[in-house]
């Protein structure tokens, strides 16, 4: 595994924890495809009864690299970025988010997959999608207005509006939020251990029926946004927003 995803085993709990400070923690094609071979392993080993997602006390994640992204863009579904979103849906075992600071794109819509969301209520949540001359992904434009309303989603999703973390909980996005960094992680470890004394094949089907009714729906709309997604990157406008954004960086 890269020093950039670091991989921690406590009793049942599988800790992925994103290790990128000088970059804000921001996601590569690398550091996805180390993802995914984490979560293939937590879905198949029956020690592991839960997987905790967090950055640092700091910050959660910056999103996508978008040089890395300039550099090798995904052409299509079979890209890492992909298979880590088809993984973190189809995941049998609970995902706990911890999120503190930044949790930028991805680092948004990748909560909505997880099973318990702790954020610190000054977390930075942000969406910019078509600011960059993108689309929403990861199953976001379905789910988002479902849960806070057309309108609400739109503001997020149109017009890329950041909101805290305090908001995230208000809103259903998070399940709790808390007042640090240090404090979110305890809290999100406390909760990912708890899974070990349930019955874990209990707790599978119970999440397996939570999810059950939106997965077909949900996994069609995932590949579609991803189809445009692609799509938008090689666009005029993504080119100039992504460009401009490395330059003012």
């Amino acid at each position: 595994m890269t020093d950039a995803i670091q991989i921690e085993r406590e009793r049942g709990l599988l800790t992925l924890r994103l290790n990128r400070p000088d970059k804000k923690n921001a996601l590569t094609r690398a550091m996805y495809s180390h993802l995914v071979e984490a979560l293939k392993q937590a879905d198949t080993d029956p020690d592991i009864n839960a997987v905790l997602i967090t950055g640092s006390a700091e910050c959660f994640t910056a999103g996508n690299d978008i040089a890395d992204f300039i550099q090798q863009p995904p052409s299509n579904l079979d890209s890492p970025v992909f298979h880590f979103m088809l993984n973190l849906l189809e995941c049998r075992k609970p995902v706990i988010a911890a999120v503190a600071g930044a949790a930028v794109g991805i680092g948004t819509t990748l909560l909505l997959h997880c099973d318990l969301v702790y954020v610190s209520r000054d977390a930075r949540l942000r969406m910019p999608f078509v600011n960059l001359g993108l689309c929403p992904e990861f199953g976001s434009s379905l789910l988002l207005p479902r849960l806070l309303g057309h309108a609400k989603a739109s503001e997020l999703l149109l017009l890329g509006e950041g909101f805290s973390g305090e908001q995230a909980a208000e809103w259903g996005i998070a399940t709790e939020a808390l007042g640090s960094g240090e404090a979110v992680l305890a809290k999100a470890r406390e909760m990912a251990l708890r899974f070990e004394s349930l019955p874990p094949e209990a707790v599978r089907i119970s999440k397996q029926l939570m999810k059950a009714p939106d997965r077909e729906q949900l996994r069609k709309v995932i590949e579609e946004e991803g189809a445009l997604f692609t799509q938008r990157l090689r666009s005029p406008e993504a080119m100039a927003a992504l460009s401009g954004f490395i330059n003012r960086r």
